[in-house]
């Protein structure tokens, strides 16, 4: 059964492989690593690529692989975390609003839209620089500017499954409210949301190593792929190695997680083109 799911989404198991790898290599950072990606060695310092230093050292003479592969749990680790936390709180006031109507779906929504009408990376650059820079401040961001998209996503569905046959039977039956959203809403939206969330890997990805960038994430010596990128900056003529790993590792974990995504789609919901 398994070979023919496999021989029938050839893509998807392709792309679920690399997202596996992907994971692990994160999980064994610790094992795959021969160097401590905090330890400074200025007489090591901007080293080229070597048998020593696979991809060279930074300016502090830390290796590039070392912090590249640790660079990966803690962007996955907070990738997770902003889609997780996204993805619930959106889905909770998604079905609030849609479930109960009125005046809290009208809050609940124009709240939403205000959200919506602000460039989330804006309004999240403008968060995390009222907080200061760190992982949970950017975790927090990033979650403030973006459950607004879960929320009308699922209200919209919500409202068209509550006034259906196997919803009104269970209301007449007696069936708590509780009891309709767990067993009867939540089953039928949560493909939309595990869609939603999975597609979203790669943007909150981005979006991480942009504020991590600009200065309003990590901050240093933590080893995170947006901040080696705005370390190595100033020394793209003379150690061009600083720049290009990290963003080549960031280019290659977000195609993977994209198409990923779109192949995920495509198994739940092939219906869409």
């Amino acid at each position: 059964m398994i070979f023919n799911f496999i021989k029938q989404n050839k893509l998807f198991s392709i792309y679920s492989f690399s997202v596996i790898l992907i994971i692990c290599i994160a999980v064994l950072a610790p094992i795959l690593v021969s160097h401590d990606p905090y330890e400074a060695n200025m007489l090591k310092a901007l080293q080229t690529p070597n048998n020593e230093y696979f991809l060279g050292t930074d300016k502090l003479g830390r290796d590039i692989f070392s912090r590249i592969i640790y660079g990966m749990q803690i962007s996955l680790f907070m990738t997770i975390c902003i889609v997780v936390l996204t993805a619930t709180i959106g889905s909770i006031i998604g079905i609030i609003a849609g479930y109960f109507g009125g005046k809290i779906e009208l809050i609940l929504m124009r709240l939403a839209d205000i959200m919506l009408s602000f460039p989330g990376i804006i309004l999240a650059i403008a968060i995390a620089g009222i907080m200061g820079g760190s992982i949970i401040n950017t975790i927090f961001a990033l979650v403030v500017v973006s459950w607004a998209k879960y929320a009308r996503l699922v209200r919209s569905l919500v409202i068209k499954l509550k006034n259906n046959d196997f919803i009104i039977a269970s209301k007449t039956s007696g069936a708590t409210t509780f009891t309709i959203i767990y067993h009867h809403l939540l089953p039928n939206i949560l493909p939309l949301i595990v869609i939603t969330g999975a597609m979203d890997i790669g943007t909150m990805m981005m979006e991480i190593a942009g504020l991590s960038f600009l200065g309003f994430g990590a901050q240093p010596p933590t080893p995170e792929w947006g901040l080696m990128l705005n370390e190595g900056r100033q020394y793209i003529q003379t150690a061009p190695w600083l720049m290009i790993y990290p963003g080549l590792a960031i280019f290659i974990v977000v195609a993977i997680f994209n198409l990923w995504g779109d192949s995920l789609r495509d198994i739940l919901d092939p219906r869409q083109d």
